[in-house]
């Protein structure tokens, strides 16, 4: 299923638990991995400095550098790389949302596994926002995107179960797919979620249960129609949810409840206001939160047939 897969890494301990999946997928699956590191953003002109990502510091990106960089690379990952997988190590310079994009178009990957935040300490992330080059190579990345934000996110038997979160949106149908190719090419269950939101109500009053109810019915009834019935023409018998809550809440509790170890949910096509969600968008809060990886789909272009 996975025959060619992209690690991101700012080689930093926040990228620990993705690296343990993404080298345990290239085992699993006999995937050639790139291990990819972009250095930090080039200096004016034709110098050599680079402002590092990492440190924020100053340095000269000349070839004993960069030499010096592939080697912490493979003190770094000594032990994923000592189990032998097909592995290319490649560094560039420069922004590290572009270069990882630019590279996945050059290299046409199945998946790009990324850590949630580039530093453990984290800032941002740890109140509950992911870093722009997440969201950047999430909502461009034309192949599924594999976040695992946190160490309890990384401990994994493989597929099994596999949390299918829909919004209702296009992008969303290209999640499906690849939910449902995941599920059947792996014979891991398949969960089909879908949360009514009331977050956005000003009040408890704005709707009245009945009205909750009626919008769960009609939900239900889409996931029926345009997953639950694709999912069992296609052999698997699907299990569907519909809730009402706070998105992203819900989500995690329910992926707890049913013990799945991917989430694939659409990533958000627009971006997302501060002034009216300061923590992020659905996706990024389940990222934060989640207990196993989540996979970020919004584009039809490379995904595994259903």
């Amino acid at each position: 299923m996975f025959k060619k897969v992209i690690f991101a890494t700012s080689a930093t301990p926040g990228c620990d638990g993705a690296a343990r999946v993404a080298f345990d997928l290239a085992e699993k699956y006999g995937a050639e991995i790139v291990l990819f590191h972009v250095l930090g953003i080039p200096g004016k002109g034709d110098s050599t400095q680079v402002l590092d990502v990492r440190t924020g510091e100053s340095v000269d990106a000349d070839e004993e550098y960069l030499e010096g960089v592939t080697e912490e690379l493979k003190t770094t990952y000594a032990k994923q790389l000592a189990k032998g997988p097909r592995c290319r190590i490649e560094i560039a310079v420069g922004a590290p949302a572009r270069e990882i994009l630019r590279l996945a178009r050059s290299e046409d990957p199945d998946l790009i596994v990324m850590g949630g935040a580039t530093r453990a300490e984290g800032g941002l992330f740890k109140r509950g926002v992911t870093g722009g080059t997440l969201r950047k190579v999430a909502k461009n990345a034309r192949c599924p995107v594999l976040v695992v934000s946190r160490p309890a996110a990384s401990f994994w038997g493989g597929f099994s179960s596999v949390l299918f979160a829909t919004d209702f949106s296009r992008a969303a149908d290209s999640a499906f797919q690849f939910a449902l190719a995941t599920a059947r090419e792996l014979g891991a269950e398949l969960h089909l979620f879908h949360c009514f939101d009331l977050s956005h109500l000003q009040s408890a009053m704005a709707v009245s249960q009945e009205g909750i109810e009626d919008k769960l019915a009609e939900a239900r009834r889409r996931l029926h129609a345009n997953y639950a019935a694709p999912a069992t023409a296609a052999g698997l018998k699907p299990t569907v949810e519909v809730w009402e809550g706070v998105p992203y809440v819900e989500i995690v509790k329910y992926a707890r409840e049913r013990q799945a170890d991917l989430i694939v949910m659409a990533h958000p096509v627009r971006e997302i206001d501060p002034e009216v969600s300061p923590f992020g968008s659905t996706f990024e809060q389940v990222i934060v939160r989640a207990t196993c990886p989540v996979a970020s789909v919004n584009r039809p272009d490379k995904l595994p047939a259903a």
